[in-house]
C-alpha cells in the first residue's frame, strides 16, 4: 500500500530570505575581493 505524503512535508527544503541574504553577502565579497585585486594589479604595474 502506498502512502501520500503532503507536497510541502515532501520537499528538501525551502528557499527563504536566509539563502537569498547568504547569495548576496557572498557575490558582494567576491566583487570586493576582484576590485582589491584589480586595484593591487593596476598599483603594481611600473
Amino acid at each position: 500500500m502506498m502512502k501520500t505524503i503532503d507536497e510541502r512535508r515532501a520537499k528538501q527544503g525551502r528557499w527563504g530570505t536566509r539563502v537569498l541574504t547568504i547569495l548576496s553577502v557572498s557575490l558582494m565579497l567576491a566583487f570586493i575581493a576582484w576590485a582589491i585585486a584589480e586595484f593591487y594589479g593596476q598599483m603594481i604595474q611600473p
